[in-house]
């Protein structure tokens, strides 16, 4: 029998696919920092799924959000408890700067297109308020800011800001709604925009960052050369891949032993369609196949022989697969 962990990543690729999504599962290659990627349209998402959130500790969720700002995509994982709680569905949490919410909220969102509206913070749970609709209803009711601050319980300055589209506990909301007959809170979009694609120079404008070791010899030279080419190189850790580079388009990059490259080739493969790219596997020492399972192979010597990274993708595209 699967293992609990893998079922739910399978009823979520399933949650996906049926709401258009193509998807490609990395889960099975350890280690790597999401589990799925999934394209629908313009929309990529990288995605994580925890049993308890408090796995997810900043140097992972720094990891993933720098994924996501490489391809670009959005992050999202997706988690049952923190600790002892249990999280609450139709909420959206965050740790670290990544969205977070369950099973349930992702499936009500993609089968059914209800967005959550709540969001958890440190002072309680919250919802987003349409400062300008709540102006116009309280207009049109003729309440003054102090009736209304009365009603909701709060202060009138906690009206003008709700009213500037600041946030406001649920409690508070729901009794503004209830009077009022309305709704008043913003949905939360949880596939929305995703972050830009990174900038080499944003940590050091007007100069070259270098490359970061990955403490192999071979594998640092192979990535040094496509940074070389003028490639747009990143070292990646924990994902299925060493580096991504820009081609423009985003290229894949994974260095290691035949057996290796066996063993990700279809992962590797499906993460690059999904993301619209290219991926590819330098394999350490001769080998006579060209790919594996639409991956392309290349030796280091190959590799080596490029110079131009047009030439270096017409080489790939030769050999990837359909």
């Amino acid at each position: 029998m699967p293992r609990t962990r893998e079922r739910r990543i399978e009823r979520i690729r399933a949650q996906l696919e049926r709401a258009g999504f193509y998807v490609a599962d990395s889960h099975s290659v350890r280690p790597s920092s999401f589990d799925l990627a999934a394209r629908r349209d313009a929309t990529l998402l990288l995605i994580k799924v925890l049993k308890n959130i408090d796995a997810l500790d900043a140097e992972e969720a720094g990891r993933l959000l720098e994924l996501g700002r490489l391809f670009p995509a959005i992050v999202l994982v997706i988690g049952d408890a923190s600790g002892a709680a249990t999280l609450d569905p139709g909420v959206v949490y965050t740790r670290y700067g990544v969205p977070i919410v369950t099973e349930e909220t992702l499936q009500e969102y993609l089968d059914k297109a209800v967005p959550p509206f709540l969001y958890a913070s440190p002072g309680g749970t919250f919802a987003r308020v349409d400062g300008d609709r709540l102006r116009v209803l309280r207009g049109e009711r003729g309440l003054s800011l102090g009736a209304l601050a009365s009603i909701a319980g709060v202060s009138r300055r906690a009206i003008q800001l709700y009213e500037e589209g600041a946030g406001a506990e649920w409690q508070v909301v729901a009794r503004i709604e209830e009077y009022l007959g309305e709704a008043v809170v913003r949905p939360i979009d949880l596939f929305g925009t995703a972050p830009r694609r990174a900038d080499p120079d944003d940590d050091a404008p007007g100069e070259d960052r270098p490359l970061a070791s990955t403490g192999d010899e071979l594998r640092d030279g192979v990535l040094q050369q496509l940074d070389g080419m003028g490639l747009e190189v990143t070292v990646t850790v924990r994902a299925p891949f060493d580096a991504v580079a820009r081609t423009p388009d985003v290229l894949l990059a994974a260095v290691g032993s035949l057996r290796t490259a066996l063993h990700r080739a279809e992962v590797l493969h499906g993460i690059a369609r999904v993301a619209e790219g290219h991926a590819m596997f330098i394999v350490r020492g001769g080998s006579h196949r060209t790919s594996i399972g639409g991956l392309p192979l290349l030796t280091v010597s190959e590799l080596r022989r490029h110079r131009d990274p047009d030439e270096l993708l017409d080489e790939i595209a030769e050999r990837e697969g359909p």
